[in-house]
């Protein structure tokens, strides 16, 4: 069937970009549509140290690059646009970028997800230099230093659990006077001497200019404020799977992310999943780029078995 490309993969994180390596490095006409934000959320990282291959550690944009380069030399063609709208009921598969349709026999979809902010100005400012939602990509660098979780879910004492390996004080705020958490993970928090909690209150501001130094709490109920000096900010409250634009087109669960079967295979016929759109429990650099090689592997499986059926078809 006559297209544009022969693949199109849509998002430029770990999981797309290894995926446009791979299918890159097969020789197949490949169309990364990355988005205006290229780079996924390793672009708001400032080091990673548990991504294979870089003993000193490697700042989160400079990895990004370097894999969008490698993608590139293989002869993925990278358009730096959002996506406005998607077909798949339709055969070639069309996805429309900067005012432009692009058609393709198969496409794999790593748009990653957004972990849930405050929505306050410093901590947007502060993002990366202290402010983080990942413990596990963030908590080495704070050893020895007190941190703050915001959040009341398993999430959020999954994130302070891991931090009690590095920080001398995890504080838990929590906007409610009990946890959502399930019961065992509230036991081990509350067992844990390093966390303690403070109910009924919310971050209603993080001091610092070039660094995270404290946030100032909120009671909920008094309206009482406190200063909690601290080195560190982590966001707990949940994540959302970037899949508006996939609705009624590809099966989604309740929460928004994308059903798959047969390992990367969405319920659309060609389209294809990986990283963090389907992936709520690991959400790692190293898990999504894994990802997205073994959805290039079956979108070219995929597509040798499309010429194989029409070939079949015209004998």
């Amino acid at each position: 069937m006559l297209t544009d490309h022969e693949i199109i993969i849509i998002g430029s994180g770990p999981a797309g970009l290894t995926a446009a390596i791979y299918a890159g490095r097969a020789m197949v006409k490949t169309l990364v549509i990355g988005g205006r934000l290229s780079g996924g959320q390793l672009m708001l990282t400032t080091g990673v140290e548990n991504f294979p291959g870089f003993s000193n550690g490697i700042q989160g944009p400079n990895l990004m690059q370097e894999m969008r380069k490698q993608a590139e030399r293989f002869g993925a063609e990278i358009v730096d646009e959002d996506v406005e709208s998607i077909d798949f009921k339709r055969k070639p598969l069309q996805v429309t970028a900067g005012g432009r349709a692009y058609t393709a026999n198969a496409v794999i979809i790593a748009t990653g997800s957004s972990a849930k902010w405050l929505g306050l100005p410093s901590e947007g400012k502060l993002r990366g230099r202290g402010v983080s939602s990942c413990a596990t990509c963030d908590g080495y660098f704070f050893r020895e230093k007190r941190v703050v979780v915001v959040g009341g879910g398993d999430t959020a004492l999954e994130e302070a659990l891991f931090l009690t390996k590095y920080a001398t004080e995890i504080l838990v705020v929590h906007r409610r006077n009990k946890l959502r958490a399930s019961k065992i993970m509230q036991s081990r928090a509350f067992a844990n001497k390093k966390i303690r909690f403070v109910w009924d209150s919310v971050v209603e501001d993080v001091l610092g200019q070039e660094r995270v130094e404290g946030v100032k709490i909120r009671n909920a109920k008094t309206g009482e404020l406190t200063m909690f000096p601290c080195d560190g900010l982590f966001v707990a409250i949940g994540f959302q799977p970037n899949t508006q634009i996939f609705r009624g087109q590809i099966t989604l669960d309740e929460k928004g992310y994308i059903v798959t079967r047969q390992e990367t295979s969405s319920s659309a016929a060609g389209v294809f999943v990986a990283g963090d759109v389907h992936d709520y429990r690991y959400r790692q650099a190293v898990t999504a780029a894994g990802e997205g090689c073994k959805a290039a592997m079956d979108a070219l499986a995929y597509l040798e078995e499309q010429k194989e059926i029409t070939v079949s078809a015209r004998e």
